[in-house]
Order: C-alpha cells, then structure tokens, then sequence
C-alpha cells in the first residue's frame, strides 16, 4: 500500500485537501505569533493559518470544531465580512492541531467574577490574558466561546487580508490602494478593471500586512443576518464527512471492551472463540481491555462479545446510594470556595441563630438531589488511526486537538510534531469529545499493526458506560422571605469537580484552588438578595466525570431556580414577578428575557384546571435566559405542549442558528430533567442504549418560539446557556399542574410523563 503520508508531514491535510502550497493572510499574533501550521511548497508564502488563497481558491480555516452548533458557518463569516468574498464560493476546513489556533476566550472566562459584573477594566484584562491560551495550547471548542474567541480575531484576518491584497493590486497598476475596491474576491480599478486574488496571492505575500480598521457594523453584509449554513449541502446530501465516515486503502475495522468497573483492571482474557471467527485478524490486549481487528466493524463487535473477560473491581462504592453518601459526605468538610457571600447570613443548618428573626419572617428549607448523566451523542465514540515506526495520524472529531495530539504522542513515543490529528465533524460532542480517551485506545491498536489503518468504533453500549459523566450532584438550601420580598439565601453544593479531573488528565496538573464550575449557575446569578452566600463541596470519587453541556450550570440552574420559585410561593408572590423584582435593579439584561417571556407567554401566573406553567431563568456563559414551559394533563397522562425562550447574548451574528442552539439546549435539558439518569449496580453503569437512556422525542417535544436580544453589554455563548433553565422550568409547570413539588431529576419518576 502506498503511505497515506507521501504528503510532507508538516503540511496540513484534511479530508481530501491538500494544502500544498499558496498564500495565507492576516493578523494573528498576539505580542509574537505563534507558528504557522499552513506549511506551503517550495516558492510559495503562509502568512497566516486562517486565511488562505492557492489556485482553487480561497479556503477559510476554522479551528473550532463542527459539531452541529453552526461554528463554521459563523466563523467563515466573520472572514468573509472583512475579506469581501462570497461565503458561499468558499472552502471551511478545520485547522490542524496548533498553537495558533487557541482559544483566547477560555482563559478570560476563567477569571474571578460573576460576569453580568464585568467592567470595561475587567473585559480588557481578560482580553488581555486571553494570549496565555497560546503559551498552553488550548485550542479547544467548549463553553460556549467559539464567537467570543473569534468576533475581533477572524474579522481582523479578513481585513488584513483584504488590504494587504489591494496593496499588491496598487503596486501593479500604480494607483494608491485608497483608489481601489474590493468585492467579490477580486480588485477593483477605478476604471473598473478588475485582478482576482488569486492572481495577486504570490505578490502579496512579499508586502507586510498595513494597518486595518474593522468596518462598521451597519454596513455587514454576513453578520447579525442568517446565513445558509456551509455544511448544509454535504450533510443534507450524506456526503458531509464525520469520523465514521473515514475510509482509508487497506482500512481495516476495530471494537472494544474495556472494563464496565470504571477504572477497575482487567485480570485475564481468553479469546480463543473470538479467534476463530472468520474475518478476525487480531485480538489485542489494551491493558484495560481488548480490541479486536476484522474486515469490517459488525464482525469485530460480535467477536469482541465472543471474548471471555475476567474484570477487577471498581475503585469507588459499587452502587449508586453508596456513591451518594460519599457526596453527601461532602458537606461535613471545609467548602472548596465561597463565591459569593453579600450581606450577613445566618443558617440553622451552620448552627446559626434564626430566633430573633422579626415578626413574619418566613424560613424555608429545601434538599436537591440530581443523577449522573451521559452525554449520548448520536454519533457513538470513533476514531480512526495509521501508525509507523515515526509518526502517526488520526482522523476524528474532537474537540481538543492539541490535547489529542499530546496524549496519542506519549502513547506511541514520538514527539508531538510527528502525530497528525485530522479533525473531521462529529454528531454530537456536548464536551465528551474533548477528552482523548478514543483517540488514544485507536492509537494502541493502530501501534499492534503498523502500516495499517484501523478505524475503532466504539458501540453505543461502550460509549454510555465509559463516558466522562455529568457529576452526580446535592445541594442544600436555606432562605427566609418577608413581607413578599427574599431576605437571605444559603447555598450548599456538593459534587465531584469535573475541572479538577479534566485538568489532571489532559494536562497533568494537580487539584487547586476554588472551582469556580462547580458553583457555577449558583453564585453568579443577578439576584439583588440582601443576604446571599453560594458554597461548593467537593466530593473525593474515582469515578470519572466530566464537561457536559453546560457543566456547573447544569445542575446549578434547577437547584437555585427552583429555590426562588420555592421562594416566590412561599412569599405569596407570582413567580415571574417575583424574578423580575429581585433582577432588574441588578441587570437590565436579564430583566429584559423574563419580561419577553412573559409577553411571548402571555404570562398571567393564573393557569386553567389540566395546565401548568413553569418560569426557568439562569446566567451562564455570559447569557441569560429565561424559558416558559407549559404541560397539560391529558387523560393522566402529562404532555410538554409548549416553550417559550428569550436570550440575550449582545450581538446576534447569526439569528437561525442561535435559535437553533436555544431549541437544541432546551431539548437537551428536557430530555435530563424528564428522562435522563446514569446509575451503578455492583460497580457498573446500567444503562446501556436509548432504550434505558430515553430522550424529548418529536412526539414530545413543546411547539416552541424563541426571542433573541441584543442588550447584552459583552459576547455571550449560545450553545450552552438553553440547557440550564428548561430543568426548573419544567419543575415549576409540573408544581404549577399538580401541586407536587420536585426535588430531585429525572421527573419521570414522580410524574407520569407522556414517551
């Protein structure tokens, strides 16, 4: 077979593009650059890894990966804004794994702050220090950062490449560049002659790149409007490429079985049966588990069930009351942080002394408990490998190839320049692709037979009982009312730290400091409570967690959200009201999304006999969103009828696809509040497909209207914040029907939900 790799290693190849040569333009450096991972042939200059002209024409690269949120469309056009060229008429491959390709916007979001707070002081500081995600590499698409990292960066791109362009054509024709136009990737004389780029690409890679200003705003052709989608044709066609899709000469085709004790060991193996199977070439040891490599994916998972495995036992307590406990266990220890703490709190549950509490004052207490969850991504865990003696590639999609990257390298012992990660589109991430786990089990098996290609593919009983969960989550709450107004609120929550465990296994580095996630949808919601304090509890667990959609908030929205309706009532208020009162003197923003619902809705707090209707609001990565979710008792049987949602995430750079993301993280979350639960029998998760993991199904999911808002001060993030409030709002219409009050997920199991 001939190497898939003839193409020079450095060079960036992707799909069946070939980047071979050509010219690439723009600013990118933050104080220095770093390097540029477009590596044209001989004779020919890259200037810059996101914008690049060769005789097909112009690619635009994005380096945050596709994973159904509309990432490519939006970043191409922010390029194709400054760069006056069609969006349609343009290539959007996703970058290789590279420094350049950070994310600038993660570092900033993990600042100290509430964020609704931020001042102009703060948001350039965080700008500022949004460069140290070079010096990590953390090129990686999560929380909701994607159009925050890329606003100023991309549009930058697009107009230094412009200008730079025009400067050639100037020199050519001896004009002044102030004389010429740009539109539709070409030049534009006064006499109306007019260069394509292509023609000028060479020639401008010679000129150093003159200062640009960004257009403004009222003159955007792409941006704050809906654009087609760039992957609409591909995926409507089935020709778009995911993971397993890949198909390589001499592809062959894996399965595995790792250990269902999550992170017990494997004692022994007999593959003997598997062996004999026709079509099986290899029975590999993984040292967790096994793989085995056949002709084709359906044989490989029937003979990976043919192997008989002797499994060691799990490091955590085998069952899920038991996992619990130790959560619970939790609060008998020093919070982790203390995130907010205004005014001065006095909780009975701290031996506090609420006696002389004034005459009418209302105290109320309330526990909250939420399941492990799995992230279930459509497109079950795949990656696929060619390994020689001095490097490797993978193709996958994932949301972290830097990461990818390091942790394949360790693996197969080379250095990290010598491994390609190809990133290819994924149906679904929800933050499980940014761990490295499935590319570094393809690499194993990839280095038992070198020179071959071998795609794994995980089955979806594999996927939903090795994932990196939801944490588990407990929560106590305290509050007084008065007079219909809140007086105080305490927070205690209890949980696994995702980030601590995420941190270590990408990056090695140890558990420090206040989590700032795990309270997150908690300590910075715009409440103007005199007495507030929010404190997280870390609880120690070996079982593997992790970032899923939304994170923090989460579990954090349903349980602060339904302690304000659980508030609300017990001040004889209405619900929506009572919201509105406490937020709009913190921030007018989110003030604004429970007063658009409430018009959406028509809103009365008054609701006929069979229907119910719930208020969620939550703050989270940097939007706030309120949602209206009404249920109706049909023949005892509750059905989810209809949703309404308003968000405000500042400026709107693509209306259809953040209401596309409002509707998806809503659904996501109904379908956790309704259905969703992970849990653990003798060490082992228990749910294994859809049909023990059920989900918001068309048939059951609410005729929903969406409002989008552009008050925000700052750029928000769209593809997380719709999931945290659908959870208590759902809570709020069910207690609004029934007069039960939930306190504790999934629902379906104290309400008789329609599936």
């Amino acid at each position: 077979m001939s190497r898939i790799g003839t193409i020079a290693r450095r060079t960036f190849l992707i799909g069946s593009a070939a980047i071979l040569g050509g010219v690439a333009f723009g600013v990118y450096k933050v104080r220095q650059p770093a390097p540029n991972p477009l590596t044209p042939a001989p004779g020919a200059a890259a200037l810059n890894p996101f914008v690049l002209i060769d005789q097909q024409g112009i690619t635009l690269i994005a380096p945050r990966a596709e994973m159904g949120q509309g990432v490519h469309t939006t970043w191409a056009a922010l390029i194709a804004e400054e760069l006056d060229v069609d969006i349609a008429a343009v290539r959007v491959l996703h970058g290789p794994a590279a420094k350049a390709y950070y994310n600038s916007a993660m570092v900033a979001d993990a600042l100290p702050g509430k964020g609704y707070d931020t001042s102009e002081f703060q948001h350039t500081v965080g700008e500022a220090l949004g460069g140290v995600g070079k010096l990590i590499g953390l090129q990686v698409t999560g929380g909701s950062t994607s159009m925050k990292d890329g606003f100023i960066r991309m549009r930058q791109a697009g107009a230094t490449a412009r200008e730079t362009i025009k400067q050639a054509a100037a020199e050519r024709l001896g004009l002044d560049r102030a004389q010429l136009k740009t539109e539709n990737a070409q030049v534009i004389a006064p006499d109306g002659q007019t260069i394509p780029y292509t023609d000028l690409a060479e020639a401008a890679a010679l000129i150093d790149p003159p200062h640009v200003e960004l257009r403004d705003a009222r003159g955007w052709r792409y941006l704050g409007k809906s654009v087609p989608r760039v992957d609409m044709v591909g995926k409507s066609t089935g020709t778009a490429q995911f993971g397993i899709d890949v198909r390589l000469p001499g592809m062959k085709f894996a399965a595995l079985r790792i250990n269902p004790n999550l992170g017990g060991t494997m004692n022994g193996f007999d593959a003997s049966a598997a062996e004999t199977m026709p079509g099986v070439e290899r029975v590999i040891d993984l040292g967790t588990g096994i793989a085995v490599v056949a002709t084709n994916t359906w044989l490989a998972q029937q003979a990976a069930d043919a192997v008989d495995i002797d499994w060691g036992a799990a490091p955590y307590p085998p069952e899920t009351d038991a996992i619990f406990a130790r959560i619970a266990q939790a609060f008998d220890d020093k919070p982790n942080s203390t995130l907010r703490d205004d005014g001065n709190v006095t909780s009975p549950r701290d031996g506090g002394d609420t006696a002389t509490l004034p005459k009418g004052t209302i105290s109320l207490s309330a526990d909250y408990k939420l399941p492990y969850l799995a992230h279930a991504t459509m497109e079950p865990q795949n990656a696929t490998a060619l390994f020689t003696h001095d490097a490797l590639e993978i193709w996958c999609g994932n949301q972290s190839p830097i990461f990818q990257q390091q942790a394949c390298a360790k693996l197969a012992g080379l250095d990290p320049d010598a491994v390609q990660i190809h990133t290819t589109l994924m149906g679904g991430g929800f933050g499980r692709r940014g761990e490295p786990d499935f590319a570094a089990y393809a690499t194993q098996v990839a280095m038992a037979m070198p020179g071959t290609p071998v795609q794994l593919t995980w089955s979806r009983e594999e996927d939903m009982t090795h994932d990196y969960y939801r944490p588990g989550a407990l929560a106590r709450f305290t509050g007084t009312v008065k007079d219909g107004q809140a007086v105080m609120l305490d927070a205690r929550i209890a949980a696994q730290s995702a980030t601590h465990q995420a941190l270590n296994r990408w990056a090695g580095l140890p558990a420090a400091g206040p989590d700032k996630v795990l309270v997150d949808g908690a300590f910075n919601q715009p409440y103007a409570i005199p007495n507030y304090r929010v404190r997280g509890h870390v609880a120690d667990l070996d079982l593997p967690v992790g970032f899923w959609r939304s994170v923090g908030a989460s579990f954090n929205g349903f349980f602060h959200d339904t302690f304000i309706d659980e508030m609300a009532h017990a001040a004889g208020r209405d619900p929506l009201d009572f919201r509105l009162e406490l937020i709009r003197p913190v921030h007018a923003p989110s003030a604004g999304t429970l007063d658009t619902v409430r018009q959406m809705s028509g809103w009365t707090g008054k609701t006929p006999e069979g229907v119910g209707r719930g208020v969620g609001f939550t703050y989270s990565f940097g939007t706030p969103v309120a949602q209206v979710i009404e249920v109706v008792d049909q023949d005892g049987s509750i059905r989810i009828t209809r949703a309404w949602i308003a968000c405000d995430m500042g400026i709107a750079l693509d209306r259809s696809i953040i209401e596309a993301q409002m509707i998806g993280g809503m659904i996501y979350g109904l379908s956790a509040a309704a259905y969703g639960k992970i849990t653990f029998s003798d060490g082992a998760v228990q749910q294994r497909n859809f049909p023990d993991y059920d989900a918001i199904r068309m048939h059951t999911a609410p005729l929903t209207e969406v409002a989008i808002l552009e008050a925000n001060t700052y750029l928000g993030g769209a593809g997380e914040p719709g999931t945290p409030p659908a959870m208590p709002a759902l809570g709020n219409a069910l207690f609004d029907l029934t007069g039960t009050r939930a306190r504790e997920l999934p629902l379906s199991n104290s309400f008789d939900l329609r599936v």
